[in-house]
């Protein structure tokens, strides 16, 4: 590019901004003269949301917030606003607080440094204050996040809670009794039309990249058919997303285009999948045939990875080195069309089929998946703003945790919870105390962050917004919340000071391996798949390792997401004239002139491998390890709490962002922390999401330089 071409394209760039600030404005208008007749509305005696929100393309949440006089009778009481009062500990109302457990060392730590720990103290009774620093509750102050946070949900006192103890009768996870069956897959480029089969290349004509375009193309140059398109670049379910306010929506239009021939897919056999996927970036899209002959899905590789630019026949290579890697492992191995698929498949392959589990892991009650779908959050996301640090960072250094989930799933939960009130807490004695917070549990407590505290928050709180979490550290602050056993041990043992904790509530289980095993066999196949990538002669074969090797860390992570099992979510549509046929509790997600689209949550599956209960440790275990981790070896800790105060600049899932670089070990291990970017200041701190991506873009560029 030279100076001139530089030049134009500023021209065209501040052009864009004009014409970007101008629509945003219209927007705004059209937004506040909706708003506006909505009220208008409200002041109607007979109007209800349930005819509003489909006709303005809100939820029934958005419109009530909008005009609260639309709120059912019952959520429109002065009480409904106010904050929740924290739920009664047990039924003999005693609030009962923790003992202080001294700065224990992990299960790993030598005698030495054991020995070398403070004596513990005598447990104080119940209504004692846990640590010096802790203030009494009604001083404490509670600084949530802008807007009123969600309430978290509780388990009911009584018959009607202890009902929730036990598992859904016959269901349980199983060794398979069948093998899968691959399925003919194709690689293709819609942005050149190459085409990889097999061990031919073709090069196909794309006059567009509709879907229907696609399957004539494909099947003109594979007669036999083909069951998976796997799409290596080119996004074709974007090629009018200028047409589209959003891009699911423009997605949703090329998945439901019409295509003489073809018609949307309605599943078969084991691996049954029925209709098309609407994601904003990697949706799938399943046809069958008018005559039943041919099932295809349409996918895009980056559920797998990001294919960095590599041809579809490297892209090939990848998935044949992947899959070689797992037959060393599984002698039955089949890869599927997901990760988080194919991932869970392998696991259900290692169920021991003798021995203590033989008759597979029973799944939890409807309402124990429940409470963990809503308490238990997955990764870290947080962004820390000024004045928490300098306006001007001296540098931006990235440390993100390698194969981060696969070093916690050494130990997982079991069996059938027991439930821990308070006051059966407050009567053990302090070694039993630390060893079920230590264990596999999962707790309702409440939280107040000590005086003299000057760090990065410890424990997630409610945010608004469905299933936000935000992370308070403002001294004093008082908040009430789940966390699991690894953050809540983390929050009483830090390096600076023991935050004060509240057992209100909790879920204990037996501990386990249930994960061990395939864990260990996929960090297998990573490691000899990551040493190809370094070894290989062959540029190519370095690259189809490399992307192999990230495949596989996808099979672990989406296949612990997949136990996690959201509840079901319907999408349809609904013609204009049809409004008030909308159900009412669904969620407008888009419209058109003609029809509207819309979702609605419908309960839990009965999914016989549907364990959030392994999801949920292994995310509380990889979010505390992102404040502290012990490196055995090295004799050394590394994670957020072992950087200065003031120096923590963002949480990204695995990765840690900071103002200075560490001395942090590491060895290409599970979990360890590798310098990722490295960005020389004076910078702007970021102060949104966006400029945070791209100062770490340019870090991880300059590092490269480096």
């Amino acid at each position: 590019m030279d100076a001139k071409t530089y030049n134009a394209a500023l021209v065209e760039l501040r052009t864009d901004r004009d014409e970007i600030k101008k629509i945003r404005a219209a927007l705004a208008k059209l937004e506040a003269a909706r708003d506006k007749k909505i009220r208008t509305l409200a002041a109607y005696e007979k109007a209800n949301a349930e005819r509003i929100a489909p006709a303005a393309g809100l939820s029934l949440a958005d419109v009530v917030k909008i005009a609260p006089a639309l709120a059912p009778e019952h959520l429109a009481t002065p009480d409904a606003a106010a904050a929740p009062e924290p739920p009664s500990p047990d039924a003999s109302s005693r609030q009962v607080e923790t003992p202080a457990p001294p700065h224990t060392a992990h299960a790993d730590e030598p005698a030495a440094a054991r020995a070398a720990t403070p004596a513990a103290p005598t447990p104080p009774s119940p209504h004692a204050v846990l640590g010096p620093t802790a203030s009494p509750p009604a001083a404490a102050v509670n600084t949530p996040a802008a807007g009123p946070a969600r309430e978290l949900p509780a388990i009911p006192q009584g018959p009607e809670g202890d009902r929730w103890f036990a598992h859904t009768s016959n269901l349980a996870s199983t060794h398979p009794n069948f093998t899968q069956q691959a399925r003919s897959t194709v690689f293709l480029d819609t942005a050149t039309g190459v085409l990889v089969h097999r061990d031919q290349t073709l090069r196909l004509n794309l006059p567009d990249t509709t879907a229907a375009t696609i399957l004539q193309a494909v099947f003109h140059a594979i007669p036999e058919g083909t069951e998976r398109i796997f799409i290596t670049a080119g996004d074709p379910w974007h090629h009018q997303a200028d047409r589209h306010p959003f891009l699911r929506d423009a997605v949703a239009a090329w998945l439901n285009a019409p295509i003489p021939g073809w018609r949307t897919d309605t599943g078969r056999g084991k691996d049954k999948m029925a209709g098309h996927f609407v994601h904003p970036r990697n949706p799938v899209a399943r046809y069958q045939s008018d005559n039943g002959a041919f099932h295809v899905e349409i996918r895009s590789v980056g559920e797998w990875f990001d294919p960095e630019g590599a041809d579809p026949a490297t892209v090939r290579d990848a998935f044949v080195l992947l899959w070689k890697a797992l037959r060393t492992h599984w002698s039955d191995a089949v890869l599927m069309g997901s990760p988080s698929q194919t991932g869970r498949d392998l696991w259900t392959r290692t169920i021991p089929t003798r021995g203590q589990h033989a008759d597979g892991y029973p799944i939890l009650s409807e309402e124990l998946r429940g409470l963990l779908h809503a308490t238990a959050g997955q990764g870290r996301t947080e962004l820390i703003t000024p004045p928490r640090v300098p306006d001007q960072l001296p540098a931006l250094v990235e440390y993100d945790r390698t194969f981060a989930y696969a070093k916690h799933t050494w130990k997982s939960p079991v069996g059938t919870p027991r439930r821990i009130t308070a006051a059966t807490f407050a009567a053990w004695s302090e070694k039993e105390q630390i060893k079920a917070l230590y264990g596999c549990g999962h707790w309702h407590v409440r939280v107040t962050v000590p005086d003299t505290w000057n760090h990065v928050g410890l424990l997630p709180a409610p945010a608004p917004g469905d299933r936000a979490w935000h992370y308070p550290a403002t001294p004093r602050t008082t908040f009430t919340t789940w966390a699991g056993g690894p953050e809540i041990y983390t929050a009483l043992t830090n390096p600076l000071t023991p935050w004060r904790i509240e057992i209100l509530d909790g879920l204990l289980w037996d501990d386990g391996k249930p994960l061990d095993d395939w864990s260990k066999k996929l960090k297998e196949a990573w490691s000899a798949l990551a040493a190809q990538a370094d070894l290989h002669g062959d540029p190519n074969q370095r690259t189809a390792a490399r992307l192999a090797s990230r495949a596989v860390r996808s099979l672990l992570l989406y296949g612990i997401g997949s136990f996690a099992q959201r509840p079901r979510m319907v999408t349809g549509t609904t013609p204009r004239t049809m409004e008030r046929d909308v159900p009412a509790d669904a969620e407008i997600i888009g419209f058109t002139d003609e029809q509207i689209t819309w979702q609605r949550p419908t309960g839990f599956a009965r999914d016989a491998n549907a364990h959030p209960e392994w999801a949920a440790a292994i995310w509380s275990g990889a979010r505390a390890a992102l404040l502290s981790q012990r490196h055995r070896d090295d004799n050394t800790y590394a994670g957020a709490l072992h950087a200065p105060p003031g120096s923590v600049v963002a949480f990204r899932t695995d990765a840690v962002y900071l103002t200075a670089p560490q001395p942090w070990p590491y060895h290409g291990q599970p979990g360890d922390y590798l310098h990722k970017g490295h960005l020389t200041g004076p910078l702007a701190a970021p102060t949104t999401e966006e400029e945070l991506l791209a100062l770490r873009d340019a870090g991880r560029t300059a590092l490269k330089e480096a």
